[in-house]
C-alpha cells in the first residue's frame, strides 16, 4: 500500500465548554431487580464552542462517540443539563427508566432542548432577561408527580425559572432581580429541592429559596488584593450529599462551607490561578477541581477530623485551561471527564484516583470527515459550513522514483475549490462520486448538490444542482459507486433514496422515496423510558460496489439491506406482492412507495430479517470492493465497538464462512486490546485495512487466523507484558506499584497463635520483607522482572515493532495474515486513490491477487491546532 501522508488538510479543533452526564450515579434499585440496571442508558454530552454537541456512550471504558449534532453560525454551547425523570414500575413488574432530556445554553437568553432521536433541536424558550451564564435543574421529589423546573442565572443579575412540565419548555417567572446589573450570576447548584446556591461575580455566594425567591443567606469571600477589580468571581459551586457547599473562585482557592450555618469551614489554596470547575463523588468522599493553571486536583477528607479536607495530589492532564468537568459512578465505572480549550476530553479515575492512568479521548470526530473521488484523485474534507477539495495529481510511486521526485512536494497537490454552504446550520455529512463530477453536502435543514467539472487548466467549475428534498436535511449522505443513486438519512432513522440522471443541462436528482426498515420488537419499558428510540438512529451506510445493494446499521446494532430491482425482475424467487407484504409492517406511508413498474426501484432484501443483531453498536459497515461473480453473494463487513470483526453474506442473510471460522478469540491481540475504536476501513482485494485514531491494522480475509497468530507477540514478550489484573474503572489501565501515586494497602498472611493463618496490614517500609517471606525465590525473580521491565506505552510500541520484524521474516515464506502499526496518529481519515502503477509479483499468493492500493492518510495532530493563549505561572514557558 502506497500512502500519501497528508497534514495539509485542515480540521479546526473546537474548545470544550461544557460536559454533563445523564446520571451522576445509578439510581437506587430494589435488591431483587439489580439486573434491570443494565437497561439504564447513561450518556455523556459534550458541548463545544462551535455549537457542536457530542453524545458519548461510556461503554465500561470504551467511550464511543455515538452521535454528533453539528452547530451553526454564531452558535456556542456553554452549558449542558440533563433532566432524568424518576423510574416507574409497570403492572407486570418491569421498570420504565425515567426519560432523559438534554438542555443547553449558549451565552444568549435562550434555552434549547435537543431531540436526540432526530438529532436536532426540539424546542427553544427565552424570556425578558439577559444572557444566561449558568443553568441548574431542580432535584426530583419523593412525589413522582411533582413538577421539576430549570433555574438559570443571567449576566444582569437575574435568577429566572423555566417550566419543563409535560414535555414542554417555557419561561415561567423571574425569581430574583439583583439591585445592580453589575452583579453576574456565574455558577449554580441545588442544595435541596427548594434551595439553590448561586456563585456571583461580587465575591459572594447566595442561598435562595425558589418557592418565594427569598434570600436565605449571603456568604462573602472578601477581596482579591491581587486583582485590579478586587472582586472575587465564584466560577463554580457544588453541594455534597450532606449539604455542605464547595466553591472554586478566581483566587485559585477551593472553599468548604457548612451547609447548615452557611459559614466558611475551610479554605484550600490549591491552584495558582482561577478554579474554573468542580466535581464531587456520589458518596461525597472526593472532590475534584480544575483551573486555569491546567491543574486537576483531588481532595479527600482528613481522617479523624470530620469536615476537614486535604489535597491528595494534582496533575496536569490538559495542555490548556480545565474549563468544565462532570463525574459518573455506576456500571463498574467511577470517572471524572474534563475538557477545555485543548479540545480533547480527559477521563480521570475517581474512586481509583492515583492507582489508574487517565485517558485522553480524541479531539477528532468518530465519523470520517474525509472522502475521495478515487478516479479523479480528489480529496474532500469539511467542517462547520465549509467544504474543501484537493487534487493530488501525482501518484506516490512517481513522487519517489519518477520525474517529479526532485520537485517540491507542495506542487503535487492543489486546493482547487472551497465551497461555503449557505444557511444557519453546519454541515452534517458530505459525499462525492468516484469520478469527481457530483458532490453532495447536507445540513440539519437542507441538502446541497453540486456538479463539478475540472477543466484542462486545472480550474474546477461548480454548478448547483437542485435536490427535491430541500427543507428536510440529513445526518448522513452517500452516493452509489455508479453515480446513479443518492441516499441519505433523514430525521435520524428514515432512509431515503433518489435517482440521479443526466440531461443536456447536467445532473438531475429525482424526488426521493422512503426505504422502509424492518420492524424490530423493542420492549415497551425500554421504548417508553430512557432515551426512547434514540438507538434506532442510523450511523452507518454503504453501497455495494455494483450499486445494486444498500445497507444501513443503527446504534442498537440492527442491519437493514435493500436490493435494486429492475422492472419484471424477481429476487431469490420473491415477487413484488410478497415484497410489499413483507414491508407493510414498518410504515403506513403507502404513498411513499415506489410504484412505478417501468423503472428500477429499491426493495427490501428478502433475507434481511435473517441477518443477526450485532452485540454492540457498529463503527464500520462496508462492502468488499472485489467484483461479485454471477451466483455469488456480497461480502459485507461490520466492526463493532467491542472489536468484533464480522463478515456477512447479506443476500443469504448469514455470517460468512470466514467469520464462522475466525471468532473474536482468534483476532490478533493487538487489535483486541487497543482502547481506541475503529473509525473506518479501506479495501485492497481480500485485504481490509482497518484504522482508528491511533492505529492502522491489516487483515487478510482470504486466510484463516490461527490461535498462535493472535497470541504470538504475548508469547514472545511475556516478560514485558503489563499485567492487567483486576477490574478497571473506565479510564486508563491500572498503574503498577512504582507509578502509583496513591497510598497502598498491603496485607500479608502470618501464622496466628493457634496455628491459623491471619491477614494483617503491614507498613509500606516492611512490604518487601513480608513479600519475600511469603513467596518462593523463583516466583519472586519472575515477578520482579515483570515489574522492572514494564515500560508502559513506549515499551508497548517497542514490542509491536519487534512483532512486526518477526512478521517480516515470516512473510518471506508466506503471505502475511495481519499487520499493524502505530506510526500514524491522530488519523482523521484514510481514503483510496486510483493509480496506474502495477503491483510487484509478491502481491499474488496462493492464487489470490492483491491489487495495488494508494491512499491519502490525513493526520490532524493536536499540536497543530490553533488554541487561544494559555496561562503560564512564574518560571513556566512554552515547550
Amino acid at each position: 500500500m502506497d500512502i500519501h501522508r497528508c497534514r495539509f488538510v485542515p480540521y479546526p479543533a473546537s474548545a470544550i465548554n461544557a460536559v454533563a452526564f445523564s446520571h451522576s450515579a445509578h439510581p437506587p434499585v430494589p435488591a431483587g431487580k439489580k439486573n434491570l440496571q443494565k437497561n439504564i442508558q447513561v450518556r455523556l454530552a459534550v458541548g463545544r464552542a462551535n455549537g457542536d454537541i457530542e453524545i458519548w456512550n461510556p461503554l465500561n471504558g470504551s467511550w464511543h462517540q455515538e452521535l454528533l449534532i453539528p452547530g451553526g453560525n454564531d452558535r456556542s454551547i456553554d452549558g449542558l443539563v440533563w433532566v432524568t425523570d424518576p423510574d416507574e414500575e409497570m403492572n407486570d413488574g418491569k421498570i420504565i427508566h425515567g426519560k432523559s432530556r438534554l438542555f443547553s445554553v449558549g451565552y444568549t437568553n435562550t434555552i434549547t432542548e435537543w431531540d436526540l432521536e432526530k438529532a436536532r433541536a426540539k424546542k427553544h424558550a427565552s424570556g425578558q432577561h439577559g444572557e444566561i451564564w449558568c443553568l441548574g435543574v431542580q432535584p426530583p421529589s419523593s412525589d413522582l408527580h411533582a413538577p421539576r423546573r430549570l433555574v438559570a442565572g443571567t449576566v444582569d443579575g437575574n435568577l429566572v425559572m423555566y417550566s419543563i412540565e409535560d414535555g414542554d419548555l417555557k419561561f415561567q417567572k423571574s425569581l430574583i432581580r439583583a439591585p445592580s446589573k453589575k452583579v453576574k450570576m456565574v455558577s449554580i447548584c441545588f442544595q435541596s429541592r427548594n434551595v439553590v446556591i448561586v456563585g456571583c461575580s461580587n465575591s459572594t455566594i447566595c442561598a435562595y429559596d425558589i418557592r418565594n425567591g427569598s434570600l436565605l443567606q449571603q456568604m462573602t469571600l472578601g477581596s482579591d488584593h491581587s486583582s485590579a477589580s478586587k472582586n472575587i468571581i465564584v466560577w463554580s459551586v457544588k453541594c455534597l450529599p450532606n449539604g455542605d457547599i464547595v466553591s472554586g473562585d478566581s483566587t485559585g482557592q477551593v472553599c468548604i462551607w457548612d451547609g447548615k450555618t452557611y459559614t466558611q469551614a475551610q479554605r484550600i489554596q490549591s491552584h495558582t490561578q482561577d478554579v474554573l470547575c468542580l466535581a464531587v463523588s456520589a458518596d461525597g468522599r472526593k472532590i475534584v477541581s480544575g483551573g486555569m493553571d491546567r491543574r486537576t486536583a483531588l481532595y479527600e477528607p482528613v481522617a479523624g477530623q470530620p469536615g476537614r479536607w486535604s489535597k491528595a495530589f494534582h496533575r496536569r492532564y490538559h495542555g490548556h485551561d480545565v474549563k468544565t468537568m462532570a463525574s459518573f459512578e455506576g456500571k463498574g465505572m467511577s470517572v471524572v471527564v474534563s475538557g477545555g480549550p485543548d479540545a480533547s476530553p480527559v477521563v480521570m479515575p475517581l474512586r481509583a484516583a492515583g492507582k489508574e492512568f487517565h485517558r485522553t479521548l480524541p479531539h477528532l470526530p468518530q465519523t470520517v470527515n474525509v472522502k475521495s473521488a478515487s478516479k479523479a484523485r480528489f480529496v474532500v474534507s469539511w467542517w462547520d459550513n465549509e467544504v474543501r477539495i484537493w487534487h493530488l495529481s501525482s501518484p506516490s510511486r512517481d513522487l519517489l522514483n519518477g520525474a517529479v521526485a526532485t520537485t517540491d512536494l507542495r506542487k503535487t497537490r492543489k486546493l482547487i475549490a472551497q465551497i461555503y454552504v449557505k444557511g444557519d446550520h453546519n454541515i452534517t455529512s458530505a459525499a462525492i462520486s468516484e469520478d469527481g463530477t457530483f458532490l453532495v453536502a447536507s445540513t440539519a435543514a437542507d441538502i446541497k448538490a453540486f456538479q463539478l467539472d475540472l477543466t484542462d487548466s486545472q480550474q474546477l467549475k461548480i454548478k448547483k444542482v437542485e435536490v427535491a428534498s430541500a427543507g428536510h436535511g440529513a445526518m448522513k449522505v452517500e452516493i452509489s459507486p455508479d453515480r446513479r443513486w443518492l441516499s441519505w438519512v433523514e430525521s435520524g432513522s428514515n432512509v431515503m433514496a433518489a435517482e440521479i440522471t443526466v440531461n443536456e443541462d447536467g445532473y438531475v436528482v429525482s424526488a426521493p422515496s422512503k426505504l422502509r426498515r424492518l420492524h424490530r420488537q423493542i420492549p415497551k419499558n425500554i421504548l417508553l423510558g430512557g432515551l426512547g428510540t434514540y438507538d434506532r438512529n442510523v450511523t452507518q451506510m454503504a453501497f455495494s460496489p455494483d450499486s445494486k445493494m444498500l445497507s444501513v446499521a443503527d446504534i442498537a446494532g440492527w442491519i437493514d439491506t435493500w436490493v435494486l430491482r429492475v422492472p419484471g425482475e424477481e429476487t431469490n424467487g420473491t415477487n413484488d406482492e410478497a415484497d410489499d407484504a413483507s414491508s407493510s409492517d414498518s410504515s403506513d406511508d403507502e404513498e411513499e412507495d415506489q410504484k412505478d413498474a417501468t423503472s428500477e426501484r429499491w426493495v427490501r432484501n428478502p433475507n434481511a430479517a435473517l441477518i443477526p443483531k450485532l452485540d454492540s453498536a457498529p463503527v464500520v459497515l462496508s462492502f468488499s470492493k472485489t467484483p461479485r461473480q454471477e451466483g455469488e453473494d456480497y461480502t459485507l463487513l461490520a466492526i463493532t465497538t467491542l472489536k468484533q470483526v464480522l463478515v456477512f453474506n447479506p443476500l443469504r442473510g448469514s455470517l460468512a464462512d470466514w467469520s464462522r471460522r475466525n471468532t473474536y478469540a482468534k483476532l490478533p491481540e493487538q487489535l483486541r486490546v487497543t482502547r481506541d475504536l475503529v473509525k473506518g476501513v479501506v479495501w485492497q482485494g481480500p485485504r481490509v485495512w482497518i484504522y482508528g485514531i491511533s492505529f492502522l491494522f491489516m487483515l487478510d480475509l482470504s486466510q484463516d487466523l490461527d490461535s498462535q497468530d493472535a497470541s504470538a507477540l504475548s508469547k514472545q514478550k511475556s516478560g514485558l507484558k503489563r499485567k492487567r489484573d483486576g477490574k478497571e474503572n473506565g479510564a486508563g489501565g491500572k498503574m503498577d506499584n512504582q507509578n502509583a501515586i496513591a497510598p497502598h494497602k498491603i496485607r500479608a498472611a502470618v501464622a496466628g497463635q493457634d496455628g491459623a493463618t491471619e491477614w494483617v496490614d503491614v507498613e509500606m517500609a516492611d512490604a518487601d520483607d513480608q513479600k519475600g517471606a511469603a513467596s518462593s525465590g523463583v516466583e519472586d525473580e519472575d515477578d520482579d522482572f515483570d515489574e522492572d521491565m514494564d515500560g508502559g506505552e513506549l515499551q508497548r510500541l517497542r514490542d509491536d515493532e519487534a512483532g512486526r520484524e518477526e512478521q517480516k521474516k515470516d512473510s518471506v515464506k508466506q503471505k502475511a495474515k495481519w499487520w499493524h502499526t502505530y506510526q500514524y496518529r491522530p488519523i482523521l481519515g484514510i481514503v483510496p486513490l486510483d493509480s496506474e502503477t502495477v503491483e510487484e509479483s509478491n502481491g499474488v499468493s496462493e492464487g489470490v491477487s492483491i491489487p495495488p492500493l494508494e491512499v491519502a492518510l490525513v493526520e490532524r495532530p493536536s499540536w497543530d491546532c490553533e488554541v487561544p493563549p494559555r496561562y503560564f505561572s512564574n518560571g513556566e514557558r512554552e515547550r
